[in-house]
């Protein structure tokens, strides 16, 4: 999840409040560009869905190793990881920053570190389609509030006639912790979202991000030790836990910061509405967690309700 961004560590129907729209390309003599042609606008397309593939895939590989290094473990092991690579791609600069700068990227690591422990306790409850589910629910809460329209209240009583089928009655056929934590991620989730905009404005490229990373590395380290212990060390957990971080953090915030130099917010923030069903078959194909018919029409309510979210306020913008 989504430091998805993914970029995780970015996302569903809220990347439309934290991405600003893509402003159109002119040429020297000041004319709109034409625009690339049909393959090259494909591109950024593909960017979007390639990196959530390998955020969803990446949470099915953790899940696969949390019974080697817990799920407090595997965070650690992700985000130590991310946080290092990060490091020595961007070697951010620590001086020359106010202390508001600092406050917002440590406010961005504590969301980031929230996120991660969070979802990955739900994770070891909950499948992972439901688990991913009911964490975008934070995001489209987000859109919502942020839109203040009416038809988004609509959108919102959608997604949650999903989370009520999901819940089938009552959330015990779930795990009720489980649950718990999935929607607790979603709040840190859309707090991640509002700061993660904050540190991109005052950070140059990925400083902001790399820092951040460090920030929710270190929270993350004493949980982790004190979960896991000497089962940190194990070179084939340290390997599946560089893998994770690779695939959940690295690769997918890459991908989707060179597709969103060319791809409309408002595009991109309904891809990653897609989230829930690429994680429903990451989680089938690896972890052979097969879906009933109501959880499936829940999951697709939920995916509904946060393109719905993001078109309605996409197209408020444009009469704006």
């Amino acid at each position: 999840m989504n430091v998805q961004p993914s970029a995780s560590e970015p996302a569903a129907a809220a990347a439309a409040v934290a991405v600003p729209e893509a402003a159109p390309a002119l040429d020297t003599a000041g004319r709109k560009d034409p625009g690339p042609g049909k393959g090259a606008a494909l591109a950024p397309i593909v960017l979007v869905v390639a990196g959530g593939l390998s955020v969803q895939f990446g949470s099915a590989v953790a899940a696969l190793l949390m019974p080697k290094a817990g799920a407090l473990g595997v965070v650690t092991l992700r985000l130590a990881a991310a946080a290092l690579i990060l490091l020595v791609v961007c070697r951010p600069k620590l001086r020359g920053h106010s202390r508001a700068d600092w406050g917002t990227v440590v406010a961005f690591g504590v969301a980031m570190g929230g996120m991660n422990t969070l979802f990955y306790q739900a994770l070891d409850r909950i499948p992972l389609g439901i688990a991913v589910t009911l964490e975008v629910l934070g995001p489209l809460a987000l859109s919502v509030f942020a839109s203040r329209r009416l038809i988004n209240v609509v959108w919102a009583g959608l997604a949650l006639v999903g989370v009520v089928l999901l819940g089938g009655g009552g959330f015990d056929r779930l795990d009720p912790v489980g649950a718990a934590y999935a929607l607790g991620a979603g709040a840190m989730w859309a707090a991640y979202i509002v700061f993660s905009a904050r540190t991109g404005r005052r950070f140059p490229q990925a400083d902001g991000l790399a820092l951040a990373m460090v920030v929710a590395a270190v929270l993350s380290l004493p949980l982790g030790i004190w979960e896991s212990g000497a089962k940190l060390t194990v070179p084939s957990t340290l390997a599946l836990g560089a893998a994770v971080a690779v695939l959940s953090s690295v690769l997918p915030y890459t991908l989707e910061l060179m597709a969103l130099r060319r791809l409309p917010a408002s595009t991109f923030a309904v891809m990653m509405s897609l989230e829930p069903a690429i994680a429903a078959t990451a989680g089938f194909l690896i972890l052979n967690q097969a879906l009933s018919t109501t959880d499936a029409l829940a999951i697709a309510l939920v995916i509904g309700a946060s393109m719905g979210a993001v078109r309605s306020q996409t197209g408020a913008r444009r009469k704006g």
